[in-house]
């Protein structure tokens, strides 16, 4: 079964029921990423704003509001300042990795410089900011503030830890609950919270965006080894490029003898890296389970995220987030 073919309806299916409000979302992203000083600024954002990413983090917003039964529109707003974040962290990401590619097209900083994708990011961050104080509620702007720092903060400490051997799962999930999970979580708790349900909930859809994005990163981390460029919109084997200690890596070091664990440290630690290291690099992670073990892992966390979402109320978006976190792990079939 094709990829698209297995993942596709789940994530069509809410994409469809919420379109109406995806496109008063995106007509509110269109109009406050423009500039009438700075013809760059929307320019810069378009570039990956319509580059087809599949929205994930705005339509949890939008979902959970729902699902909460919220009736006003703030949810738009929070669904659009979901975005900008997301948004504003890529163009970073990329300066810092010096990505060349970013969902399957010429990265942002690329096509135009470092300069622009730093500062167009810095835009969006002070745009999402403004979003938030839009619904005059201060959780909600205490929520993704802390959601923003803590992004950051996963980030930064991912500089240190990826080269690093000494690097263990404990810490990778420190760095992917900052870097990925934290706006997740964000996304599907402010739903709760300005649509004003109960304590209890509003912590069961922060729990399930917790482990949805613990998930989805885990997965986006072992299609690394074993992904197609089509599908990822990356190269496979680009994490091992850029020297990063992902899961599957952290597994394999974990079980390396003295001379693979020499192997690691030339190729990640010190980034002596030759031709077919990649491919030895990808042996290496067969022979001890680890892409297996990964996949293990992502599965639970989607497990988890499901169980999260049971204490809710049964309704027709709930089954659909739990479906949705199927399709997440269902990238790895």
């Amino acid at each position: 079964m094709s990829l698209d073919k297995a993942v596709s309806k789940p994530h069509e299916r809410l994409a469809d029921h919420l379109a109406g409000s995806m496109d008063a979302v995106n007509t509110l992203i269109r109009a406050r990423m423009a500039s009438r000083h700075a013809p760059r600024i929307p320019e810069v954002t378009a570039h990956l704003v319509e580059a087809g990413g599949k929205r994930l983090r705005p339509m949890l917003t939008l979902a959970t509001a729902e699902l909460c039964g919220y009736q006003g529109e703030h949810h738009l707003r929070l669904a659009a300042t979901v975005e900008f974040i997301h948004t504003a962290t890529l163009l970073h990401d990329d300066v810092v990795d010096e990505s060349g590619q970013r969902r399957g097209r010429p990265s942002a900083n690329l096509l135009w410089d470092n300069k622009s994708s730093v500062l167009v990011g810095d835009y969006l961050f002070s745009r999402s900011f403004q979003l938030m104080v839009e619904t005059g509620n201060l959780r909600v702007l205490d929520i993704l503030a802390n959601a923003s720092a803590t992004i950051a903060e996963g980030e930064v400490l991912q500089l240190t830890a990826a080269q690093d051997l000494a690097t263990d799962e404990d810490v990778y999930l420190q760095v992917v609950r900052g870097k990925t999970a934290a706006l997740f979580a964000a996304a599907c708790q402010v739903g709760g919270v300005i649509a004003q349900a109960q304590e209890e909930r509003v912590q069961a859809l922060h729990d399930y965006g917790d482990a949805l994005g613990v998930a989805f990163q885990i997965v986006d981390d072992l299609l690394d080894y074993q992904g197609q460029a089509q599908n990822t919109g990356k190269n496979v084997g680009d994490d091992f490029r850029e020297r990063k200690l992902t899961l599957p890596v952290i597994k394999a070091v974990a079980c390396a003898d003295a001379q693979e664990r020499a192997f690691w440290s030339r190729t990640i630690e010190k980034g002596r890296q030759e031709d077919g290291d990649l491919e030895h690099a990808i042996a290496l992670l067969h022979k001890h389970g680890a892409l297996e073990a990964t996949r293990a892992d992502a599965l639970a966390w989607a497990e988890r995220a499901k169980t999260a979402l049971r204490t809710l109320p049964a309704h027709p978006l709930r089954e659909m987030l739990i479906e949705l976190a199927d399709y997440v792990v269902a990238r790895i079939n």
